[in-house]
């Protein structure tokens, strides 16, 4: 192993920074809680395991007949670490689509003062929208879509998208990319939209209640009402919503292997 890996340094060492690029800002892989020694070890074993099905021919032009390193060949390692950021960036996106639903459901129900670090989103998050970001989490394992990203939608990454691609077709990329952040607010608003209509009208109900009798006093008691209705709610839509992020998980790997054609059909 050592030895193959010795005399295709150059080749692996520009898969290894692809790969490493893009555990260091997945979601999960990207906390403080996986050490970097195990985030540099898996990126080394998938470097090994995907040397041999990687297609980077047209980077034999930079590398050099002797393998030396040239200012070509830090670029090109520059650009592998890019796309490897791109395509975690972008799996990044679709989760903070779900935190994001939580963080509307949290300030309509009360709870957007509550807010505590969250540790796989790396900022300051209401209790709610790390509840959803932890649910979105144990679908995507369910499902098992991190085996699915890293044997085929990085697999496939390297047979039609290299640096020079990128470079070639930055235009798609930046448009990709303002689809997805466009697309996060309208599957947060599409997951959150129930939670916050219900709750809505409860307060106008309560305010149109506590106006024509005074002594009442339902706007005291509307903050309870909300959260237990809220929480009634998710219970209820749960079953849905875990249904929405499978949609949402599959639609996002497939536009990141549209966009991997699409570039590579540019450059062919």
């Amino acid at each position: 192993m050592l030895d193959l890996i010795l005399i295709k340094a150059p080749v692996y060492l520009l898969i290894f920074v692809r790969c490493f690029a893009l555990i260091m800002t997945l979601p999960l892989f990207s906390t403080r809680a996986v050490s970097r020694i195990a985030k540099v070890a898996l990126a080394g074993y998938m470097s090994f395991f995907l040397m041999g099905t990687a297609d980077l021919t047209a980077y034999n032009s930079f590398l050099g007949e002797d393998g030396a390193f040239s200012l070509y060949y830090i670029m090109l390692l520059i650009g592998e670490g890019f796309i490897g950021i791109i395509i975690g960036f972008y799996i990044s996106i679709i989760f903070a689509a779900f935190s994001t639903a939580g963080q509307f459901t949290a300030f309509q129900m009360g709870f957007s003062a509550a807010s505590t670090y969250d540790a796989m989103a790396q900022v300051e998050n209401p209790l709610m929208g790390q509840f959803f970001n932890f649910i979105a989490m144990l679908v995507f394992m369910q499902n098992q879509w991190f085996q699915r990203l890293f044997l085929g939608g990085l697999t496939s990454s390297f047979k039609t998208l290299t640096a020079i691609s990128i470079a070639e077709c930055h235009n798609s990329l930046v448009t990709f990319m303002l689809k997805g952040l466009s697309k996060l607010f309208t599957d947060a608003m599409i997951i959150a939209l129930p939670i916050m209509g219900t709750l809505l009208l409860i307060t106008v109900c309560t305010g149109l209640l506590s106006k024509a009798a005074p002594q009442m006093n339902l706007l005291s008691e509307g903050f309870p009402i909300m959260i237990l209705t809220a929480f009634l709610l998710i219970m209820l839509l749960l079953p849905s919503m875990s249904d929405f992020f499978v949609r949402s998980f599959a639609g996002g790997f497939k536009n990141l292997e549209d966009l991997f054609l699409s570039i590579g059909g540019q450059i062919k």
